[in-house]
């Protein structure tokens, strides 16, 4: 992709950047100030960045993840999330062409995540039987003995793992206090619109993740929390649009107001992939922002988006949906 060329803009306004091709890169808000942010992104329900690391001060940035060095990317502080092992929490599985979620315990997740990023030097390496046989529809059971990693019915030899865990939408209402204490709502949620929320996650997995393209019927801020990761937005007219087509490629009928489990496997996982991120033909009609720790992204109700988990290590995010 040829460099952008960066507009000067006065100190009041977004920043904005100009591109002749390819999507364009979100505005910036000059500040973070509640006004700024109702009047230039909020009420005009357009989609903005806050002043980069604009939430580095969460305390679930520094007490939820190691912090990266040159040898080894973020990982989680599994001592620290430990503690509240025995919460259920929602855990997508992706083997190759197969997808499946369930509701397993905290310490599950921690456990999947430590057997896969065991050849990080600052782990000790060990073999797993994870994910490296996990058939679609298994039952997960729980560990016999230590050090048995039996968590699907499965007797596979031992082998690398190769589905991945991801704990995605996790509801903060259905989490310990100490955990939602940790990521505090911020004011621009309290005070914009009507001033309450309407639900709220936490997205915890190693990359690369992937979000296939949505849309949410309510406004959006969407905070990262470690890692990177990359959101392509685009308007409803141009999210239908490519909806549609994706359908009529596969000789699909889905609606688009009903989406499940059908955009995370198969041909229309691939598909609807290939035309958000490499399609060229609305690349010009929509937006893209790379979020990294304590950057925060509002997407405006009604607006498709996707979202990808780049780079090495863990990702983390925590979204608020505005009522």
């Amino acid at each position: 992709m040829r460099p952008r060329s960066i507009l000067k803009a006065p100190s009041t306004q977004c920043k904005h950047f100009a591109s002749d091709r390819g999507p364009r890169p979100i505005p910036i808000l000059p500040d973070g100030s509640l006004e700024t942010f109702t009047t230039q992104a909020f009420n005009p329900a357009k989609p903005a960045l806050l002043p980069r690391k604009h939430f580095a001060d969460l305390p679930a940035i520094h007490k939820w993840f190691t912090k990266p060095t040159p040898t080894t990317p973020t990982l989680l502080n599994t001592p620290y999330l430990s503690k509240f092992g025995a919460t259920l929490v929602p855990i997508e599985i992706t083997n190759e062409a197969h997808f499946t979620r369930i509701q397993q315990s905290l310490s599950f997740f921690l456990e999947c995540v430590t057997a896969s990023t065991s050849h990080y030097p600052t782990t000790t390496p060990r073999t797993s039987r994870y994910f490296s046989a996990y058939v679609p529809g298994a039952r997960a059971i729980k560990r016999t003995a230590p050090p048995s990693n039996d968590f699907f019915s499965s007797s596979a030899a031992l082998s690398t793992p190769t589905a991945r865990v991801y704990l995605a939408q996790a509801p903060l209402c259905d989490l310990p206090r100490a955990v939602v204490q940790d990521v505090p709502t911020p004011e621009v949620v309290l005070k914009a619109g009507k001033g309450d929320v309407y639900d709220s996650s936490i997205w915890l997995g190693q990359a690369p993740t992937y979000t296939p393209l949505h849309r949410d019927p309510n406004p959006n801020l969407f905070v990262q929390l470690a890692g990177q990761k990359r959101v392509r937005l685009c308007r409803a007219e141009v999210g239908r649009g490519i909806f549609a087509r994706v359908q009529e490629r596969i000789g699909g009928n889905a609606s688009a107001t009903m989406r499940g489990e059908e955009m995370m496997a198969g041909e229309e996982k691939r598909v609807l992939e290939e035309e958000v991120w490499g399609g060229q033909e609305d690349e010009a009609e929509s937006w893209d922002a790379e979020l990294e720790s304590g950057d925060g992204l509002f997407i405006p109700k009604g607006w498709w988006h996707s979202v990808k988990g780049t780079g090495e290590g863990m990702t983390g995010s925590v979204n608020w949906w505005f009522r």
